[in-house]
């Protein structure tokens, strides 16, 4: 089963309260969430499996851990997502990166694909998912929808802030993935735009607004 976790750390609590300013431009937006990024990645990798690898040292040969097993890929939901992957690819060189589009139909409200490109062994690494706002969940729940389709097993899903109702949604549709959230926000207001948030992500970040 997957667990909520809201990451209360106060140099990341400090980060996400300064960009929710109006006033913070575009570079120093997009800078900061990287910066953010990085440090739920540190969160999120905590229960990541090690192996043990001789290494010598200057000193002498011991013991060590090295990362095992599955690889990880990094999938950001477009646009806004791509705002989190080089701040995670600070913390993991390694890591692939997939791509998944989705926008919602008018008429049924509901999020529909426009763009999937997966590293072709996705279905055998460990996935974190990435968004920087988890509002609705709907976009959110049907990238993950998506990945399973295709056969990856191992998700797990980022974000800089969440709404409760978003949170409930993932809860109902994904229950065996992990969520980790830098703030946990009061609410959704009658837009679809979490309060107090910080606006709408992807202008912020790529200064179209």
């Amino acid at each position: 089963m997957g667990g909520i976790h809201v990451m209360d750390h106060p140099l990341l609590r400090h980060k996400i309260d300064y960009i929710r300013r109006k006033e913070v431009g575009t570079k120093e937006f997009r800078e900061i969430i990287e910066e953010i990024s990085m440090l739920m990645c540190y969160e999120a990798t905590r229960e990541l499996k090690l192996e043990d690898v001789e290494i010598e040292t200057p000193i002498c040969t011991m013991q060590g851990k090295e990362l095992a097993g599955r690889k990880l890929a990094v999938v950001p939901i477009l646009r806004a997502g791509l705002g989190m992957v080089e701040g995670i690819l600070h913390m993991i060189p390694a890591a692939k990166i997939g791509h998944i589009g989705l926008y919602r139909d008018p008429e049924t409200l509901e999020p529909v694909e426009y763009y999937c490109k997966l590293p072709a062994d996705c279905d055998k690494r460990e996935v974190f998912v990435v968004d920087p706002m988890l509002a609705t969940g709907g976009s959110s729940a049907a990238a993950i929808t998506m990945l399973k389709e295709k056969g990856v097993k191992n998700i797990r899903f980022l974000c800089v802030i969440a709404a409760p109702e978003g949170v409930e949604k993932m809860k109902k549709e994904h229950p065996d993935v992990d969520i980790y959230i830098g703030v946990l926000d009061e609410k959704l207001n009658e837009h679809g735009y979490i309060v107090p948030g910080l606006g709408d992500a992807g202008d912020r970040i790529f200064g179209t607004k």
